[in-house]
């Protein structure tokens, strides 16, 4: 981990230095929703027949607050109207979150924050440790056994042995023991351990789009290998979220035919 993070920081120091053959990172956030469609307020769900992969089973029930479509391989598609009735966004979104995530014990919980435990020192002869150190205008690297430290202009790294951490602009990646990594900006963030991956998007701004992904090789009890949710609404309510339950990892479609879904009730 740490070779491929100073070279990341050599990488980034020539790309400075040579505008024919840079490498360009560019993240950016919103405090508005400024070029994103206005979300309608809607009394009751449209669930036509069909979308794309998704086909309704039934008619929309709860007073057309509630449908459900089938997919690809015994993919299902549930599509919500909720109402906040006082509540909070944060909290209707966290509720969601916790009912699809339960679908994937396992992987929730092998995605979780791991405590850091303290290293001891082993016993015996200590070896020289290795040092280096580079330093130029804009330019600071400080490298000692396994522990380095790299400051260009919009990056930064420290690594401590196998744990890392990366800052480019707005972009932050967290590495443990070698195996976990974390990525987010202000509205995104991604999880990833093994075969194992979760992942938040939420845009800013008043009103509310935000994805959920939770996919793992292994399925959980149900066959389910991947879960999730996209939500979407006005300022105020009510949201329209799409519940996602797939046991193929890799096909898109129906998690982009559920977001269809979505829009087709309240914009993009």
């Amino acid at each position: 981990m740490r070779h491929i993070l100073l070279y990341l920081a050599l990488t980034a120091s020539l790309a400075a230095c040579d505008g024919d053959n840079s490498v360009r990172i560019t993240t950016s956030t919103s405090s508005d929703d400024q070029g994103a469609g206005v979300l309608k307020v809607i009394d009751a769900l449209q669930c036509p027949d069909s979308l794309g992969v998704l086909t309704r089973k039934g008619l929309a029930a709860a007073g057309g607050a509630n449908c459900v479509y089938g997919g690809p391989k015994g993919a299902d598609v549930v599509l919500h109207l909720v109402k906040l009735d006082g509540r909070s966004v944060d909290d209707v979104l966290r509720d969601f979150e916790s009912r699809v995530s339960a679908d994937l014990p396992a992987t929730t919980a092998k995605l979780a924050p791991r405590p850091e435990t303290p290293e001891t020192e082993p016993s015996g002869a200590t070896q020289p440790t290795e040092t280096a150190s580079v330093q130029a205008p804009g330019v600071d690297i400080q490298a000692r056994g396994d522990d380095a430290s790299v400051r260009l202009p919009g990056l930064r790294i420290e690594t401590q042995g196998d744990n890392a951490s990366v800052r480019i602009g707005g972009i932050n990646i967290q590495s443990k023991d070698g195996q976990n990594t974390r990525t987010e900006t202000s509205s995104v963030s991604i999880d990833s351990s093994d075969r194992s991956t979760r992942v938040r998007t939420r845009a800013p701004g008043a009103a509310t789009r935000m994805t959920y992904i939770l996919a793992d090789d292994q399925p959980g009890d149900a066959g389910w290998r991947q879960v999730g949710f996209e939500a979407r609404g006005p300022s105020g309510g009510p949201i329209v979220i799409a519940v996602v339950r797939s046991k193929d990892r890799e096909n898109d479609r129906i998690f982009d035919d559920a977001k269809g879904l979505v829009a087709l009730n309240v914009g993009r």
